[in-house]
């Protein structure tokens, strides 16, 4: 078969290709979507930049069609949107006036206002195309709609009077500016007026100018501008005169430190150095701190510059004053703030000053009836009635300081005894001795303390008033019978007056008080008393034993300390040891152990006998009682004893406080040190073997590891510490005999030297260590415990 004609057939008719089906009917992978079409075809618009074709216009008939056709486009968007849409006026206006046609330009312009005559735009380029044009007089009469509509507007007075200036109209240029200045327009509108003058000389219109600027807008910156305006005319005198004026105009309202620092700068600028001076200090006493930095700056800076050495010293002080002030005004509570600013004015001798601040620092009471608020304000009050008696020298001014701040403290709540104090001693500084005990009497009655009492009663001492002193005495104890300094120093006074009677009488009521805070303390003075009375020792016991049997002491072992050396001090050893005793019945403390062996261990010092001879007679000494002499046996007999107590004081710490390790050490040394004391009368072997037997009871010093908890319970690390380990203890450390033995082992391998063939060959040197293993076991102990002494901290 041949091939079809697709072709053409023989009678010329064309034959289409058969329509050929879609094997596959599933969507392919990219999807094309109208949306996508239609982007597509935006982006081919935007990108050819479709440009409207260029009209050609070649007869008057067809530029009228096109005229036509436009006004009718812009006259329907105009109808339809041009109420708020005003650039559809703008338009339509610059095509009129393209086509040279203003009337009807005019006439779109003057739609346009009636829309919106309060577009400023319609205005402006209203204007501007009748300036563009030179029709000056409809220009004009433009802008003098303009400015009568919106006179607030000033870009429309400015565009007025630079048409009147470029067409040279100066005199109606003025007439404009003064037009505008009946609206009282702002700082910038004066100023364009002012150099409008300028720019044609006439310097006398123009102070005419800043003379009503001034009278309308009385301000600072509109002062300091005229005062710059006569400076640069070179008239200082109308210059400083614009400043003089200003403060007088303005009043309080000139307290700005723009004013004040353009003062001082004209001052220094035509070179009146005192002038500025003043000025710098007068805006700065009169000026809020908080607002004059930039002035305190420019002051220092200025005094640097023209000022003296005490010129420097005042601006350095004015800076610290200012630095307090604003510490002050920040928290005028800050009592230590108002200390240091009172201590900087007190530096300066103006006692004026001083006194100011110290009433607004005493002004700042504290928030609350707490006491704690109070100790820091109430030295505000001393320091100033200090200040008013010792540096101003006004007694009545002080007296009258104290009297006011003791009428503020709150004396039902909480006193100062310090302030009455003070308060009084003035008055016996004055000679006013009454107006003293007044004074104090009162403290005494509102709100009683210690300290008052005791400085009222050495006052009166001081004064020799004695009935007055025990007076005072009598309503102290009233008021705090349990104090016992009180009841002491009642009884010393009476002793010092030999009035022993009163005294006695004194102890024994005190001592019979339910209450004391310090009773060991009046039960020794009384006993002291009665042996400085020469009673009889039989009554220091009975006082002693009445003073230790009280339920509550503070201080019992003072007592305990007392009536034992008063033991001693009779020679009574078997009274003594019965006390030691007892006391060790309540205690077991180390020290005490301590004690009794070295009174065990020592003859006890002979009683001092009374003098019965006169004066020049050797008194003869008596004869020591048994077991009290120096011979070796009444010695060795005390030591047998010390031995004891040393021995019971170690088996009761070990067996009754076994964590008390530190205390049973103490203990063992002095025991050493007791027994290479004894050998002045035992000899030198039994010394060393005593102390060799003491020394076996030595712990051992070891370093040990322990965890470390914190606050919540957790392990948070480890730590080093020491601890002692008795004889007693080894045994129950197998670890540490383990460890030893590896140690003596470590130490003979090293001792052997050599490898390991030489030691084979070495038949007598193995058996020099076999013997050391064997047969010398105590020395090895001794050398390992040499040994870890060196390693460690040796006890």
């Amino acid at each position: 078969m041949s091939a079809p004609n697709v072709g053409g057939s023989a009678d010329g008719s064309v034959r289409l290709p058969k329509a050929m089906k879609v094997k596959n009917k599933q969507p392919a992978q990219r999807q094309i979507t109208a949306e996508q079409i239609l982007r597509e075809a935006k982006e081919i618009q935007l990108e050819d930049d479709f440009k409207a074709p260029k009209t050609i216009i070649t007869d008057p008939q067809e530029l009228a069609e096109y005229r036509l056709r436009k006004r009718k486009e812009f006259e329907d968007t105009a109808r339809r949107v041009g109420r708020w849409n005003h650039s559809i006026w703008i338009k339509y206006a610059h095509w009129e006036e393209s086509q040279k046609d203003f009337r009807r330009a005019r006439s779109v312009w003057e739609r346009a206002i009636d829309v919106d005559y309060t577009n400023t735009n319609f205005w402006l380029k209203y204007a501007e195309m009748e300036m563009r044009h030179r029709f000056v007089n409809h220009a004009r009469n433009v802008w003098d709609r303009a400015v009568s509509l919106l006179p607030r507007i000033d870009q429309l007075w400015y565009k007025y009077i630079h048409m009147e200036e470029m067409v040279k109209e100066t005199a109606k240029a003025r007439l404009i500016f003064d037009r505008w200045m009946a609206f009282e327009p702002d700082h910038a509108a004066w100023m364009a007026y002012i150099k409008f003058e300028l720019r044609y000389n006439e310097v006398d219109r123009a102070r005419a100018v800043f003379e009503r600027y001034c009278e309308v807008l009385p301000s600072v910156k509109a002062w300091v501008r005229y005062a710059k305006f006569e400076l640069q005319h070179n008239d200082v005198a109308r210059a400083r005169g614009c400043y003089e004026r200003a403060m007088e105009a303005l009043g309080e309202d000139c307290h700005v430190e723009e004013f004040f620092l353009r003062f001082a700068e004209f001052e220094e600028m035509v070179k009146e150095h005192e002038r500025a001076r003043a000025i710098y200090q007068y805006a700065l006493d009169h000026l809020p701190k908080a607002a004059a930095q930039e002035l305190y700056t420019r002051f220092v800076a200025f005094e640097k510059q023209h000022g003296s050495r005490e010129g420097i010293e005042d601006v350095v002080l004015s800076k610290r004053r200012f630095t307090y002030e604003q510490e002050i005004a920040a928290n005028p509570l800050n009592y230590d703030a108002w200390f240091d600013y009172v201590k900087l004015e007190e530096s300066t001798g103006n006692h004026e000053r001083i006194r100011e601040v110290y009433e607004r620092a005493v002004a700042n009471l504290p928030p609350g009836n707490e006491k704690r608020f109070w100790q820091r304000y109430i030295y505000l009050w001393i320091k100033y009635a200090l200040f008013e008696e010792l540096d101003a020298g006004d007694m009545d001014k002080a007296r009258e300081v104290y009297r006011t701040a003791l009428k503020l403290v709150p004396h039902s709540s909480f006193t100062f005894a310090k302030l009455w104090l003070l308060a009084a001693k003035l008055e016996v500084r004055a000679k006013r001795l009454p107006a003293a005990r007044k004074i104090l009497g009162l403290a005494l009655g509102s709100c009683p303390k210690g300290k008052l009492f005791k400085e009222y009663i050495q006052l009166e001492m001081t004064l020799g008033n004695i009935d007055r002193c025990r007076t005072l005495y009598e309503k102290y104890l009233e008021w705090n019978p349990a104090n016992a300094s009180a009841w002491l120093k009642y009884a010393e006074l009476e002793v010092a007056l030999a009035e022993a009677g009163r005294a006695r009488a004194l102890f024994e009521l005190a001592i019979s008080q339910p209450v004391l805070d310090m009773p060991e303390a009046l039960w020794k003075a009384y006993i002291d008393f009665e042996i400085a009375q020469g009673v009889h020792a039989v009554l220091y016991g009975a006082l002693f034993e009445l003073a230790i049997s009280q339920p509550v002491l503070d201080m019992p072992e003072a007592l305990w300390k007392a009536y034992i050396d008063f033991e001693i001090a009779q020679g009574n050893r078997e009274r003594t040891r019965l006390l030691y005793e007892r006391l060790l019945d309540r205690t077991k403390h180390v020290k005490v152990w301590l004690s009794l062996a070295k009174f065990e261990a020592e003859p006890l010092p002979q009683p001092e006998e009374e003098e019965e001879q006169q004066e020049g007679e050797e008194a003869q000494q008596r004869q020591p009682p048994p077991g009290e002499g120096a011979s070796p046996a009444e010695r060795e007999a005390r030591a047998v004893r010390a031995r004891g107590v040393y021995e019971r004081g170690l088996r009761a710490l070990r067996e009754g406080a076994p964590d008390a390790k530190e205390e049973a050490v103490m203990l063992l040394e002095a025991w050493r040190d007791f027994e290479a004391a004894c050998s002045d009368f035992r000899r030198r072997d039994e010394v060393a073997a005593a102390v060799t037997a003491v020394e076996r009871k030595m712990p051992r010093r070891i370093k040990r590891k322990r965890a470390i908890t914190n606050e919540a319970g957790l392990a948070s690390g480890m730590e080093e510490y020491y601890d002692y380990v008795f004889p007693e203890e080894a045994g129950a450390a197998p670890n540490l005999k383990l460890l030893e033995a590896a140690m003596r082992w470590k130490r003979q391998k090293l001792a052997g030297g050599g490898g390991e063939g030489e030691a084979a060959g070495d038949g007598e040197q193995q058996q020099q260590q076999q013997q050391q293993q064997d047969g010398d076991g105590q020395d090895e102990e001794q050398q390992q415990q040499q040994e870890e002494e060196e390693q460690e901290e040796e006890y």
